[in-house]
């Protein structure tokens, strides 16, 4: 077995010689148990930094050590992409046709060229097939997609349920779970919401802490009622009604409602109950590689999931005895905005927690990012090993070692600031530095070739694929559908016999759609909907757009109809088919009181006009710099492709002017130049004519004197002195021509520096007009008062089939 096969040392590469730019021989082994205290890798686009983090999970898995690894970008599930038997038809689905293409490869080729890749790869760092092979078996490999179907789900609404005894009777930790789980549910609905200042927090803070003192579960739907008619009278000093008047708090309570009704959210309650135990390890007690993908959901959503999680792993890691062993770890990818260094989003309390705590019971937390100075140092030093890859700034440096410095302080270690500083200068691909704390120095390692294929993200599709087999054979126990609410919640009482409606009240049917729940009881629900046109313009602008739109507002409850439209959706493709009669044998849920007055419509249609205007404005984007707004029906990729045709058009434009400004001095210098080379050129000719006349008039003064006259002849003299007066010339003539090329050698310089000015300013120009740089912004545009009209509000009954618990889905 390999040196780099012992338990507890994770391979993760060789040393480098940084002056040298060559590997070492020696295999870089790095303590599992190190990890205990935590970790950082830092590192820009290209570094290297997500291969590491990769071969770090295979390491931990190959060594028995279970993870969950939280995947901002799909990245991570390329651990999935295990070949042991290094085949080109093993690679060949998971290639980019368009990487072949370019590389002038059919698919089969590239597959081919890709395995080989693999296969060196693999056997440069001393490895093979065998030790994919090992990984696959030692660790269970999934991939968990929460509020979508492509992985295997997760439900997460049992994130209100009153946690273990260790959390509940520690004020402390139940304090910070509350606030932490809060914040992550008003971030979800678009609530910023301050902790101390918010009433909206406080409230639900209370309610929440006063369920969970008393060891009760919630769930959206109670706390929805408990929000209606809290269980208390007073909040401080002032009663709950003077504190939160009932008309705001009935406003809170549908707005979390909306959510729960929302059909986007209902993939939040489906699938497997997020555990943490049971996502560690299997039911057979394998351990699990768990890859939480988050890159399908919005921001607001992943606030949300990644604060719950974060909550559930502190719930899991206090159940836990103490261990100075690593018992589990806990990845996230890019955690760039989820703990940022000023501002205190959910997600920071419980991942300072972590950090913090997490030690005592043997989990690790490995953090990674491309932007270090957005993250909290001070929570960072309590990290005791940095992975550094190349970075992009001064600034990243400067704030990398402000972490370092911390951390090494932290744990009484000392610290070479100078020298870490000259080997971050010379990094390259792959190559990192450690900085170990339980280490005497950094050491600077290549990373070691991963076993996994890395192709890059994977789409919905891909993980899909690889998840098929495993949601196929997931057994009805593993399907955990959430604790019902009482069925008059989720299904509300329903007559067997059609409610009686006045004659001045429109009363139409939306038809069922036959897809949700056939075998269901069919239930119409009551709403109102509203028809109106609206007419958006605005001046200098071309927009001019006249709109019909349709809103359908569910009527639930006397209270529920004060303000319909507020909770209202807009149906696509406008008016649908209404028909006169319901369906055979169909029941109705009650019609609220306010819905059987003719005045109710006449009031909610006002209501729907000033709910248009003020809540339905027309979007279209607007960009200054190039100066442009998108036409209404055109996308953002369509505006951006605009945007980048006028950059492109602006920069060729001002190149064009700088190319006119710079063309006269340049070719004025370029003619003076070629003058110039000219002039050498005479003075060159001149030269070589006067060195012959020279050379003649010496040689005849020598013949004379040996063969024709006397030595002292007056003849004899008289040639000597022309002869040097022409040797005389002869360097005239040569100091001539290096005079001239003196002068064309400035006059060349002056070219090159202006020739340099205009291909800076070129350079500059390109910078200041990149298609990259493009910033746009939305732009509403109301409809305009005086032509926004409401044909028409007429009660309509909705559709819904109630299965045998009471669960109901919508049928339209």
């Amino acid at each position: 077995m390999a040196e780099y096969e012992k338990l507890g040392a994770f391979y993760l590469g060789r040393g480098y010689d940084v002056e040298k730019s060559r590997v070492r021989d020696e295999d870089l082994l790095y303590d599992a148990k190190d990890l205990t205290t935590h970790a950082v890798c830092v590192g820009m686009t290209g570094s290297g930094k997500t291969g590491l983090c990769i071969t770090l999970l295979e390491e931990a898995a190959l060594d028995g050590i279970p993870a969950i690894a939280i995947d901002p970008k799909g990245d991570l599930g390329n651990l999935l992409l295990g070949f042991p038997q290094l085949r080109p038809a093993d690679f060949l689905p998971w290639l980019d046709p368009s990487e072949a293409a370019r590389a002038g490869r059919t698919p089969e080729e590239h597959a081919r060229w890709t395995a080989d890749l693999w296969r060196k790869g693999l056997a440069k760092w001393g490895q093979s097939g065998d030790r994919i092979a090992r990984l696959q078996e030692a660790a269970d490999l999934a991939i968990y997609t929460p509020g979508g179907s492509a992985g295997i789900p997760l439900t997460v609404l049992r994130s209100l349920a009153a946690p273990p005894p260790q959390v509940a009777g520690d004020e402390e930790a139940l304090r910070e779970r509350t606030l932490s789980a809060v914040s992550g549910l008003l971030a979800l609905v678009g609530v910023d919401a301050d902790p101390i200042r918010s009433r909206e927090h406080i409230l639900l803070s209370t309610l929440i802490d006063r369920a969970w003192s008393e060891g009760r579960d919630l769930d959206l739907a109670s706390l929805i009622r408990e929000i209606q008619s809290p269980p208390f009278d007073r909040l401080g000093v002032l009663d709950v009604e003077s504190f939160f008047p009932s008309k705001d708090r009935f406003e809170l309570a549908m707005t979390l409602n909306n959510l729960l009704a929302s059909p986007a959210f209902a993939a939040w309650s489906q699938g497997e109950p997020l555990d943490v135990g049971r996502l560690l390890y299997t039911d057979e007690g394998k351990p699990r590689l768990a890859i939480v993908s988050i890159a399908h959901l919005s921001d607001p959503e992943r606030m949300f999931l990644v604060t719950v999680l974060l909550n559930e792993v502190i719930a899991w890691m206090r159940t836990q005895p103490g261990t100075g062993s690593l018992r589990a770890l806990l990845y996230m990818d890019e955690v760039f905005g989820y703990f940022p260094p000023t501002a205190n989003p959910p997600s920071k309390t419980p991942m300072l927690t972590l950090l913090k705590q997490a030690r005592a019971y043997g989990l690790g937390v490995v953090l990674a990012t491309q932007n270090p100075v957005d993250l909290d140092y001070k929570g960072l030093s309590n990290a005791g090993t940095w992975f550094l890859g190349r970075l992009q700034t001064e600034r990243d440096k400067a704030r990398v070692m402000e972490g370092l410095e911390g951390a090494s302080a932290a744990a009484g270690a000392g610290f070479d600031r100078a020298r870490t500083e000259r080997i971050l200068a010379g990094l390259g691909s792959r190559v990192f530095l450690m900085n170990n704390v339980h280490e005497d120095e950094a050491v600077v390692f290549h990373t070691r070739w991963a076993l996994s294929y890395l192709r890059g993200p994977l789409t919905r599709q891909q993980i899909a694929t690889l998840m098929a087999e495993r949601k196929q054979a997931a057994t009805p126990a593993s399907r955990v559908r959430p604790a019902a609410p009482p069925a008059s919640e989720v299904a509300p009482a329903a007559e067997s016999t059609r409610p009686v409606v006045p004659p001045k009240i429109e009363e139409r049917f939306l038809p069922a759609a036959g897809t949700a729940a056939p075998r269901g009881r069919l239930v119409y629900r009551p709403a109102a909907l509203g028809f109106a046109t609206l007419h958006y313009t605005k001046a200098r602008t071309d927009i001019d757009v006249w709109k019909s739109v349709a809103l359908l507002a569910p009527l639930r409850g006397d209270e529920a109809v004060t303000m319909p439209w507020e909770g209202a959706s807009v149906l696509e493709g406008g008016a649908p088919d209404l028909g006169d009669e319901p369906e055979e044998s169909a029941e109705f849920a009650t019609l609220p009181a306010a819905a059987t007055r003719p005045a109710s419509y006449s009031r909610w249609s006002k209501m729907l006009r000033t709910h248009l205007y003020r809540s339905h404005p027309l979007r279209v984007w607007q960009s200054a710099d190039p100066r442009a707004i998108s036409r209404p029906e055109q996308s953002q990729a369509e505006f951006r492709a605009q945007l980048r045709q006028l950059m492109r058009e602006k920069r060729d434009l001002e190149v064009e002017k700088l190319r006119k400004r710079y063309a006269p001095k340049l070719a004025r210098l370029a003619d003076r130049v070629r003058k110039g080379e000219q002039r050498v050129e005479r003075e060159q000719s001149q030269y070589r004519q006067q060195k012959m006349h020279t050379v003649v008039s010496v040689g005849a003064t020598l013949l004379g004197a040996l063969f024709g006259r006397k030595l002292g002849s007056l003849g004899n003299v008289g040639r000597a002195t022309t002869a040097a007066r022409g040797a005389s010339r002869t360097a005239r003539e040569r100091g001539d021509i290096a005079r001239a090329r003196e002068d064309v050698e400035v006059l060349e310089e002056q070219l090159q520096e202006l020739e340099a000015e205009f291909e800076g300013r070129l350079e500059t120009l390109r910078d200041q007009l990149a298609e990259g740089d493009l910033a746009f912004e939305e732009l509403p545009i109301r409809p305009r008062k005086s032509d926004l009209s409401v044909e028409n509000v007429v009660l309509v009954w909705t559709p819904w089939r109630v299965d045998a618990e009471g669960i109901a889905e919508p049928d339209f």
